[in-house]
C-alpha cells in the first residue's frame, strides 16, 4: 500500500507580508492584499470606480466632520493572516488618526467596497471575512446595477441581515443622520 504526500501550502502572517513589502518584493505600483494568509492581486481601479470612491469620500468627510475618520484604500488589520484594503472606511476617531497602527474591525463604523469587476469576489470572499471579524456594517456599491448592498449583524456564518438599495438614500447605522442619496452618488 502506498501513501501519497501532498505538498502543503505555507500561509503568510501579516508580519511576513509587511516584511516582504519592506524589502521590495512587491513593485511600487503593485496592488496586493493579504487574505487568509495568501497574497491576492487586487483588480485595477477603473475611472468610474475611482471617481465614485472619491465622491463618496467627499460626501462622508463633509457629513461626519470630527465624528469619524474617513479612510480610503488603507489596510484593515483583520487578524494575523488577513489585511485587506477596503475602498473606504468610516472609523472611530483616534488621537493618532491611525498613524501608529492600522485600524482593526472594532474601529470600523462602516466599511465600503466599490465593485465592478470585483463584485463576486467582494461578495464571496471579502464579505464573509469582514463578517467573521465582526465588522459592524458593510456596503458593497454595485457599479453595474447602480445599487448598494447593505450588510449588518456580522457573525461566523456571515452577515445575518442584508438588503439591496437601488433608490432613495442609505445611511450608516452608526451615523443615521448621515444620508447618501443614490441618485447623486451614481450621477454621471
Amino acid at each position: 500500500m502506498s501513501t501519497t504526500t501532498l505538498p502543503r501550502r505555507r500561509k503568510l502572517d501579516v508580519h511576513a507580508y509587511h516584511r516582504m513589502a519592506e524589502v521590495g518584493i512587491f513593485g511600487a505600483d503593485e496592488r496586493v492584499e493579504l487574505i487568509d494568509g495568501e497574497i491576492v492581486e487586487m483588480v485595477p481601479i477603473g475611472s468610474e470606480h475611482g471617481g465614485l470612491t472619491s465622491r463618496l469620500a467627499r460626501r462622508f468627510v463633509l457629513a461626519v466632520g470630527d465624528r469619524a475618520v474617513v479612510n480610503t484604500t488603507s489596510p484593515l488589520r483583520v487578524d494575523d493572516r488577513s489585511e485587506p484594503q477596503p475602498d473606504l472606511m468610516l472609523l472611530r476617531p483616534r488621537g493618532d488618526d491611525y498613524m501608529r497602527s492600522h485600524p482593526r474591525p472594532a474601529d470600523v463604523l462602516l466599511l465600503v467596497e466599490v465593485a465592478n469587476a470585483s463584485l463576486d469576489y467582494d461578495r464571496t470572499v471579502k464579505a464573509p471575512l469582514y463578517a467573521r471579524a465582526g465588522v459592524a456594517e458593510l456596503w458593497i456599491v454595485d457599479l453595474r446595477s447602480r445599487a448598494v448592498e447593505v450588510a449588518t449583524a456580522p457573525g461566523a456564518a456571515g452577515f445575518a441581515a442584508q438588503e439591496r438599495v437601488s433608490r432613495g438614500a442609505v445611511s450608516p447605522r452608526a451615523l443615521p443622520d448621515v444620508s447618501i442619496d443614490l441618485a447623486t452618488l451614481f450621477a454621471a
